[in-house]
C-alpha cells in the first residue's frame, strides 16, 4: 500500500487544529453567555459570583504592592496601597461610599477608631477610611499573619496581631498598643461587637477597644456604616448600593478610670446606634435602596 503523501497528513492537522479551535471559541462563548444570563437573573448565582469577585481582588490588591512595601515595613503609609485596590473593588462590586463628619477626625493625637461590624465588607469601609485618617491600623487574630502572603502584607502595613488564647500575650499587645497610640499617634481601627451583624440594631459592645481607650488616655472616634440594604444572606442577595460613612466627634477619655467603663460603653453604643439608625433610614428615604 503506498503511503499517503506528507501535505496530506499536514492538511488533515490544520484541519483538524481549526476544527478544535472553532470548538473551543463556540464553548467559551456559550459559557460567557450562560454566565452572562444566569448573573443578569439568578440573584442566588450573583451573590456567590460577588463574593468571589470581592475574595480574590481583595486578595490580589492587598499583595500586588509587597515588593513596595517592603522599603518600608511596618509603615502606616503601606496600608494606603491595598487602601487604593479596595477602593478600585467597590467600583466592580457597583458599591458606592459617601462620607461625612470629615471636621470631626482627631488631630494631633492617636485614638481609638470604633467601627460597626456588619459583613467582611467592611474590608472596603477600612480602604474608604485609611486616606482620610492618617496612620491608621488595625487589630486582628494572629491566625492571618501565617496566611500568607496576606498575613505579610498585613504585617508590613502595620497590623497588630493578638493571640486571644493566651491571656497574658494578649495584654501585653494591648499594652504595646496603649504606647503606639500614645508615641506614634496611631488610630487603631476596631469592631467593638466582636461579630459581624447586619440587622437594624448595633449589638452589645464588647469591653477591649474602651480598656485600650482609657489605658492610652486617648479619645474614642467613632465611626457608623449605614446598614448594607444591598446585601440579604438569608435571601443571597448582593446587588449595588450606597453606602454612608459618618465620623462622629471624639469622645474624650482623660481622667477615665476602669470605674468608667460602663458608663464610656454606654455612651459610645448610644451615639453610634443613633447615627446607625439615622444614616440608614437616611439611605432608604433617598431611595438608594428598594423598600
Amino acid at each position: 500500500m503506498k503511503k499517503a503523501p506528507d501535505y496530506v497528513t499536514t492538511l488533515d492537522l490544520i484541519t483538524m487544529l481549526l476544527i478544535n479551535e472553532y470548538k473551543f471559541e463556540i464553548t467559551s462563548t456559550v459559557a460567557i453567555m450562560f454566565i452572562i444570563i444566569m448573573y443578569t437573573s439568578s440573584h442566588a448565582f450573583r451573590y456567590f459570583a460577588k463574593y468571589t469577585i470581592f475574595t480574590v481582588l481583595s486578595y490580589i490588591s492587598a499583595t500586588v504592592f509587597l515588593p513596595l512595601m517592603l522599603w518600608k515595613p511596618r509603615d502606616y503609609k503601606n496600608g494606603l496601597l491595598p487602601a487604593w485596590g479596595g477602593r478600585q473593588v467597590s467600583k466592580v462590586l457597583g458599591i458606592t461610599w459617601e462620607m461625612k463628619g470629615k471636621e470631626n477626625i482627631v488631630q494631633n493625637s492617636g485614638c481609638v477608631v470604633l467601627i460597626n461590624h456588619q459583613s467582611c465588607l467592611d474590608l472596603l469601609v477600612l480602604s474608604e477610611i485609611y486616606p482620610v485618617m492618617e496612620k491608621c491600623t488595625v487589630i486582628s487574630k494572629k491566625e492571618i499573619f501565617y496566611f500568607w502572603p496576606f498575613g505579610l502584607a498585613s504585617w508590613l502595613w502595620g497590623t497588630i496581631f493578638i493571640d486571644r488564647l493566651n491571656a497574658e500575650s494578649a495584654q501585653r499587645t494591648l499594652n504595646k498598643t496603649g504606647d503606639a497610640i500614645r508615641h506614634k499617634q496611631a488610630k487603631i481601627c476596631m469592631f467593638p461587637e466582636g461579630t459581624r451583624h447586619g440587622g437594624p440594631e448595633l449589638l452589645n459592645f464588647k469591653k477591649g477597644a474602651f480598656h485600650v481607650a482609657i489605658s492610652a488616655q486617648c479619645p474614642i472616634q467613632p465611626v457608623v456604616v449605614s446598614q448594607y440594604f444591598f446585601l440579604d444572606h438569608g435571601k443571597r442577595t448582593f446587588d449595588t448600593g450606597h453606602v454612608v460613612i459618618t465620623i462622629l466627634p471624639p469622645i474624650p477619655t482623660e481622667g477615665m478610670t476602669k470605674e468608667d467603663l460602663p458608663g464610656l460603653i454606654e455612651k459610645s453604643r448610644t451615639a453610634m446606634q443613633e447615627m446607625y439608625t439615622k444614616s440608614s433610614a437616611e439611605c432608604v428615604k433617598r431611595e438608594l435602596v428598594p423598600l
